[in-house]
């Protein structure tokens, strides 16, 4: 593994720099989840910014080029996105499900009819996916989901309910496990589907969030049909499609480039919230605490670097994986602890508050912290698969 640029990174490195301080627009830096009145034009606005990426050649860069990517190298990809995070470059959050997930897995696992209909839009901007896999009771234990699909000649007629599914509500399409066969084995009787979000039968309701946002959703399927044709690999062998969704979503590279941008935005407060005669910067145990994420997110770097390396090598996600995602996950919530800790009572102050420090952020960001170990595979998972499939302990 190296860790210094190779002259043909650094070329593209400088590009990457180049095209963002080209392009960003005004307002960059734009919090990842906004306030509720304002989910509308953040929609609106993130299907824009990616047909600016989408054009300019940087979306989808790690896709296969005949997948409509760039065909760029994982080491490239880690490289675009801490230019991205270092620029405060715009958020596409409300896109991720599409170009980080839905799109890799069905480069893996879709027809060419499905790559044909989905791929070009996905990166573009002009399809938003949401993900239907967690259920009241199936969260961490996805195996034991209940949402049926019962085939009736050329369709797929889904029956249950699904929940956490971000997005929805905006969402053309959704990327759906069913259970196909009751009488198998867990893991044996799934099947993954491409559902339109349009179609009869279904029903959004949105949970509200402690951070007063309205993100997550509940979905309920009542007799919906699905054309066969949208199945995504073999009926009864979703849960290998399963598996190849929830490695791209756990082995994420780029998590390191986030932290370290918000750490900057932390040191930043700390030499500017009056403490005492000085500020909180002067206090040592902050500085030791602000150290100590340095230390942190320099491993998590080179841990990242190692995983895209063996990525490059084997050309697929690993259950190493689950080491970063646990590790950025727990990083992100004690970083935005330490924040509220320096502002004092100020920190808890929300949005839309004259009071409020950075219009709220610190609050909302620790609020929002809250979910980091629990989307994606709670820590208690990440550990379970560290334990058996990384270090080979026993049950």
């Amino acid at each position: 593994m190296e860790l210094r640029d190779t002259p043909e990174q650094a070329r593209f490195r400088e590009e990457v720099r180049s095209w963002l301080r080209a392009n960003l627009p005004e307002g960059r830096g734009t919090p990842a989840h906004p306030e509720p009145d304002a989910a509308e034009e953040r929609v609106a606005f993130a299907k824009a910014w990616q047909r600016k990426l989408y054009d300019g050649g940087w979306a989808g860069l790690d896709w296969p080029i005949e997948a409509g990517g760039r065909g760029a190298s994982v080491t490239e990809s880690v490289i675009f996105h801490e230019e991205y995070a270092r620029a405060r470059a715009p958020d596409v959050i409300l896109l991720s499900v599409g170009i980080h997930l839905v799109g890799p897995t069905l480069v893996a696992h879709g027809t060419r009819a499905q790559k044909e209909r989905h791929l070009a839009r996905i990166l573009a901007g002009e399809e938003l996916w949401c993900q239907g896999f967690s259920e009241p009771g199936a969260g961490s234990d996805l195996a034991s989901l209940r949402t049926r699909g019962e085939l009736r000649g050329h369709e797929i007629v889904v029956t249950g309910q699904k929940i956490w599914t971000s997005f929805a509500q905006h969402a053309d399409w959704c990327l759906l496990v069913v259970r196909t066969d009751p009488e198998a084995a867990r893991h044996a009787g799934l099947s993954m589907l491409l559902v339109d979000m349009r179609s009869p039968g279904i029903s959004i309701q949105p949970l509200r969030e402690m951070t007063g946002e309205a993100w997550f959703n509940q979905v309920f399927f009542d007799e919906v049909g699905v054309p066969r044709e949208n199945l995504v690999g073999e009926l009864h062998g979703g849960w290998d499609v399963v598996i190849t969704t929830l490695s791209f979503e756990r082995g994420s590279s780029a998590q390191h480039a986030r932290l370290e941008s918000e750490l900057e935005l932390l040191v930043d407060l700390a030499r500017r919230t009056p403490r005492g005669d000085g500020v909180a910067a002067d206090d040592p145990l902050v500085r030791q605490k602000l150290a100590q994420f340095e230390t942190e997110l320099m491993i998590l770097r080179m841990s990242a670097y190692r995983s895209a390396a063996a990525l490059e090598r084997t050309g697929i996600p690993g259950p190493e994986g689950s080491t970063l995602k646990l590790a950025w996950s727990e990083l992100d919530q004690r970083m935005k602890d330490a924040a509220v800790e320096i502002l004092g009572p100020a920190g808890l102050v929300p949005r839309g508050n004259a009071a409020a420090v950075d219009d709220g952020h610190w609050c909302h960001e620790l609020l929002w912290s809250r979910a980091a170990t629990i989307y994606a595979g709670t820590s208690e998972v990440q550990r379970n698969i560290i334990a058996r499939r990384v270090l080979g302990m026993p049950r």
